[in-house]
């Protein structure tokens, strides 16, 4: 399970039906992840901003790694061009292990489930339980309410730190890959 120098995490949406520009830029994650010779670390869906990502990182050549409970295995969720899925009891292994597996985190456009992840690596980030950066990837102001959100929070004393201490906001897959690598 050991990967961390060599793979990045993705979060993203896992339904179809979001838009194709959305789709494009985890495309392009993916494959940008696999041209730095990085290993791509997801939930390991067969739909949406996953499944783009995981597609873009094998267009490129690179590895990839999906990390499922046995309950998604079960309905047949995962990914079928893996490189590798792991089967893990629940989803709050699946988080642990796919942190623990990875370098850095980007987080694409998602639902809850997306929102989820990045806000409890944000606070394991908080707590100096996870040492990797953690890239917001803003696609057409996706994030900004949130972004909102954080700075309210900041600025009414909920939280010490925020932006570019937690985490990093991209505009374009490009400056997202290349802020969680550097």
């Amino acid at each position: 399970m050991e990967l961390q120098d060599k793979a990045i995490c993705v979060y993203g949406a896992s339904r179809d039906s979001v838009s194709c520009r959305f789709k494009q830029d985890a495309f392009a994650v993916g494959e940008l992840i696999a041209r730095k010779g990085m290993i791509l670390v997801s939930g390991g869906g067969r739909g949406g901003l996953m499944a783009s990502a995981i597609n873009g990182a094998l267009s490129a050549g690179g590895t990839t790694v999906g990390v499922l409970p046995q309950f998604m295995v079960e309905k047949g969720w995962q990914h079928e061009g893996l490189t590798r899925m792991i089967t893990c009891a629940d989803m709050h292994t699946r988080k642990r292990t796919m942190a623990e597996m990875s370098a850095g985190v980007i987080a694409l456009p998602g639902g809850v489930g997306t929102l989820d992840e990045l806000m409890e690596i944000i606070t394991w980030r908080q707590l100096d339980l996870y040492s990797g950066k953690v890239v917001i990837l803003n696609t057409d102001g996706f994030y900004d309410p949130l972004l909102e959100m954080f700075e309210k929070i900041t600025k009414l004393k909920f939280m010490r730190q925020s932006r570019n201490t937690l985490w990093i906001v991209a505009d374009t897959p490009e400056a997202a890959v290349a802020a969680v690598i550097s």
